[in-house]
């Protein structure tokens, strides 16, 4: 960790995720988003645990089969009429490009690419198992993005 409180490998805060059919969705993310797989420790189509990384940043996911303390927990987009109290912000850096890529891959864009008053431009858009996700090209690390 540096003076920040940041990891030298990445990021220090990870979203984590479940999903009913985890290794469909691993294997989605990975064709609609340009994510990669790191790990996945899986049993048969059980998902204990799996590591997508993303530039330097990283998710976690698992099956909500695993009936983990975690994930009981948590719930489902689709058992709370699809809304969502958390969602990813994912910085690329052609976000033309990338809303291309989850267009064709059958992403749901529940905000159109746009410019962002704020800087940079960006999109919004649900994966097959309803997560909200946002890619844009704003990158808040920047000190030319920042106030």
């Amino acid at each position: 960790m540096d003076e920040n409180g940041r990891s030298s490998s990445g990021s220090t805060i990870i979203p984590c995720l479940r999903y009913r059919d985890a290794l469909a969705a691993i294997d989605w993310l990975q064709r609609a988003f340009g994510f990669q797989a790191q790990a996945v420790y899986a049993d048969g189509d059980v998902v204990f645990h799996a590591q997508l990384v993303f530039g330097h940043g990283m998710i976690m996911l698992g099956s909500t089969s695993n009936d983990s303390a975690w994930s009981k927990l948590a719930v489902m987009p689709d058992e709370t009429g699809g809304r969502q109290t958390q969602s990813a912000c994912v910085i690329v850096s052609d976000a033309d490009a990338h809303y291309a890529r989850a267009k064709a891959a059958g992403a749901r864009i529940v905000i159109d690419i746009a410019d962002q008053a704020y800087g940079g431009r960006g999109y919004a858009c649900a994966d097959p198992e309803g997560y909200l996700w946002w890619f844009g090209s704003y990158d808040p690390w920047r000190a030319d993005h920042r106030q």
